[in-house]
């Protein structure tokens, strides 16, 4: 139970609470004796200043005279209940008190002792009395004109009221103290139980999911830190749920990318293997053998980059390139696949285009997969528009593919670009050409925009900067100040 955050509070802050209240009630009780005792000790002191009016010739008295003087002053003695008067001969012994009893000798009474010997014949004690009682006594000794004591008067106070009141204000503070204790106690408690609780529920749930249980859930008690924690952990569930899906569909689609050609290509393997058709035959199934194994690699090819993507060694061989080269290639590499499908590929060649700073390969790579991808999503008698233009505003080159496809939901529109995802599940493809193609663009610092509408058709425009020497030039030695010291030093080598 006490563990972690409960541990830590207790130690911190119920530990601090405690000794600040501890270390209060000490300086009240503290502060409350030192108050009543001072008071006890002016209100002795007091009557023993005022001993000179009682006394006023007393330079000139004899022992026997402050004797009678004395024991009048204690007989009418006015504040009896407050203290006691005590009339002490020079002989040293109690002679008279305001309560009527002696005590006798007053050699055993130190302040009486100390006030004989001292210059202004004052003297105190703080003690108790052999019945175990606390005391506070003052006495001033009377001493005549050529210095001899002819007696000396006590006062004596008992200290059981000032104890009982430092007894009460203490019992008080602690009372106080302990019901602030109470009170800090059962709100910390609520508290801690207010983080505890979700935070045990959070790592349960954490663990689960750890497991693969995506559809753990946490219950979200308060709106504040904690609640917007727990949203955190319940939107990263179900991400790690629909990503755990997307891949699982993505193996599946991989999978079956796979097996389909290699399905066909085994199966005419076998056919040639088992007897040599005739020609017609021989060169359907090696047609099959060279299509599919040339998907096949396609595809292997797709899934080499992207694990690159993934781990980031996708590179660029950057180098100044013609665009309307690659484009060219592009739509006729698949131009008589449209043909065979019976859709139409149209391609608005322009005479020229400026100079761009890219991959010949990679870019290839990009427009291979749009336009594919556009034929894949086209009906028979469909038409696919590819056109090339020069956004004079923007100082770049926009590729635009359009078909007048089957399009997309808008509800898909905004993930077609993830990793794995795939808007289609009855058309062919792995799902991570996209989101390779639009990476590439991105390293060529450009743009791949998409904009579909269902039963309309899809249009896909890529967006490259056409190239400057002079910015490409700034770049690169922004490039080389951002290198080590070292690696520069290497490269101008």
């Amino acid at each position: 139970m006490f563990k972690g955050i409960t541990k830590r509070w207790l130690i911190n802050t119920f530990g601090v609470v405690l000794a600040i209240i501890i270390l209060l009630v000490v300086c009240l009780s503290v502060s409350v004796r030192s108050l009543s005792y001072s008071t006890v000790e002016n209100a002795l002191t007091g009557r023993c200043e005022e001993l000179d009016s009682v006394f006023p010739d007393y330079i000139s008295y004899s022992t026997t005279d402050f004797v009678d003087a004395a024991s009048a002053y204690a007989s009418g003695f006015g504040y009896k209940d407050e203290m006691e008067v005590q009339v002490i001969n020079s002989a040293g012994r109690v002679v008279q008190t305001s309560t009527g009893f002696t005590t006798g000798d007053a050699s055993s009474m130190p302040d009486y002792r100390e006030a004989i010997q001292s210059s202004d014949g004052f003297a105190k004690y703080n003690g108790k009395l052999s019945s175990g009682e606390k005391i506070m006594a003052v006495t001033r000794a009377i001493k005549n004109e050529q210095g001899d004591v002819v007696g000396a008067v006590r006062y004596v106070s008992s200290l059981r009221n000032a104890d009982f009141r430092v007894f009460l204000y203490t019992l008080i503070a602690s009372v106080v103290g302990l019901i602030i204790i109470v009170v800090v106690a059962l709100s910390g408690n609520y508290f801690i139980r207010s983080i505890v609780k979700p935070v045990r529920a959070m790592s349960e749930t954490s663990k689960r999911i750890a497991q693969g249980d995506f559809s753990a859930k946490i219950d979200k008690m308060y709106d504040d830190e904690i609640g917007d924690l727990c949203d955190s952990i319940n939107e990263m569930a179900q991400e790690l749920d629909a990503s755990e899906k997307l891949k699982n569909d993505f193996i599946s689609r991989v999978s079956h990318e796979l097996r389909t050609p290699l399905t066909a290509i085994k199966g005419w393997a076998e056919t040639m293997q088992y007897g040599v058709p005739d020609r017609i035959t021989l060169e359907k199934g090696m047609s099959v053998i060279v299509k599919e194994s040339s998907r096949l690699t396609s595809l292997v090819e797709e899934l080499l980059d992207f694990s690159k993507l993934q781990s980031g060694r996708l590179t660029m061989q950057m180098e100044r390139m013609d665009i309307l080269a690659e484009i060219d290639e592009a739509v006729y590499m698949l131009k008589e696949r449209a043909l065979s499908e019976g859709k139409h590929l149209l391609y608005d060649d322009p005479e020229e285009m400026p100079i761009i700073y890219g991959d010949h390969n990679r870019l290839k790579q990009v427009f291979l997969n749009v336009i594919d991808n556009a034929l894949k999503y086209t009906p028979e008698g469909g038409m696919i528009g590819v056109q090339v233009y020069r956004d004079y505003k923007e100082n770049t080159i926009k590729i635009v593919v359009a078909d007048n496809g089957c399009g997309i939901n808008p509800e898909d529109l905004p993930k077609v670009k993830d990793k794995f995802y795939k808007a289609n599940q009855k058309i062919n493809g792995s799902g991570i050409g996209l989101a390779v193609a639009d990476e590439i663009i991105k390293m060529h610092k450009g743009t791949l925009d998409i904009e579909s509408s269902p039963e309309v058709g899809t249009t896909v425009t890529i967006t490259l900067p056409i190239y400057n020497e002079a910015a490409m030039l700034d770049s690169d030695d922004a490039v080389e100040e951002a290198l080590p010291t070292e690696v520069q030093t290497q490269k101008k080598k």
